[in-house]
């Protein structure tokens, strides 16, 4: 994609993230949510993904706004002390729930590229704190094709249904095996192809900033983390997600439907996918 696409398309989604930040959390104009029509449905989709509700009522309020598509703090198996980056951290969900798992020696990070999502995370730190007594959560502004971090700097990387919104995905592989320390490993929640989207639906904004026009189809996704240097690329489909938003009739997916060949349903093209791997950890010189 060229460059002055690829802006278009930051553009486009930053504008869209940033509406959702200001309503509180909404990919589609109609509703006060993207993936449910309510805070409980919020609550409730988080559950279906793998959130205990523990972990959901420990959230400072308005942190979780329906906008994820899997559970990647789950899949990275955080330990004490870990240094963990998210990739699109929006209202700071996922990095909250890291932060208590990576406890008072270690850090939480968020990286942001919207203003509004991460005003909105930062004005949730002092609760955070309040609650837990630990100042381990850090939100930083930026592209996820160019992080703000050092490299060799990250134990993990973790990202929940944010990639697919990058016009450049090789690019967020590389720097995430950039900023990776040797042995350091990925733990991706996303949405994946099983098979190409039809062209109408591709080209619906609502749908690009709802996770679904910019997804690939899941070889390509394994292709980009073993082009970046990864290893250990182990991939897992998660039907559930898809599911759930159709049985709900979420807005975004009721046009989704309209937009598809007949007899056919959205599970039959997208999948809510788990994607772990490792970076190597570097060869001593002899």
């Amino acid at each position: 994609m060229g460059s002055k696409n690829a802006e278009a398309v930051r553009a486009q989604v930053r504008k869209g993230y940033g509406q959702i930040a200001a309503r509180g959390g909404s990919c589609c104009r109609q509703a006060p949510t993207c993936c449910g029509s309510s805070r409980a449905q919020n609550k409730k989709l988080a559950e279906t993904i793998g959130y205990s509700a523990e972990e959901l009522s420990a959230l400072p309020e308005g942190a979780n706004m329906g906008l994820s598509c899997g559970n990647p703090t789950a899949l990275a198996s955080l330990k004490p002390g870990e240094v963990v980056l998210d990739l699109g951290s929006g209202g700071g969900f996922d990095v909250f729930i890291a932060a208590r798992k990576v406890g008072a020696r270690g850090l939480a990070l968020g990286v942001d590229m919207t203003p509004e999502m991460l005003a909105k995370a930062r004005a949730s730190i002092a609760k955070y704190t309040k609650r837990t007594g630990m100042t381990n959560v850090e939100f930083r502004l930026g592209e996820i094709e160019h992080l703000p971090m050092a490299d060799n700097s990250v134990d993990v990387v973790i990202s929940n249904c944010v990639i697919n919104l990058s016009p450049d995905k090789p690019q967020v592989w590389r720097e995430m095996a950039r900023v990776l320390k040797p042995g350091g490993r990925v733990a991706v929640s996303d949405l994946a192809l099983l098979r190409p989207l039809p062209g109408k639906l591709a080209e619906m904004v609502e749908a690009l900033v709802g996770c679904v026009a910019g997804a690939v189809l899941a070889k390509e996704t394994e292709r980009m983390a073993k082009a970046a240097g990864l290893t250990e690329i182990v991939l897992t489909p998660k039907p559930g997600y898809v599911d759930a938003l159709e049985h709900w009739n979420d807005p975004l997916y009721v046009k989704i439907i309209k937009a598809l060949p007949r007899g056919t349903r959205p599970a039959d093209f997208i999948t809510s996918l788990s994607v772990s791997a490792r970076k190597p950890t570097t060869r001593k010189a002899r």
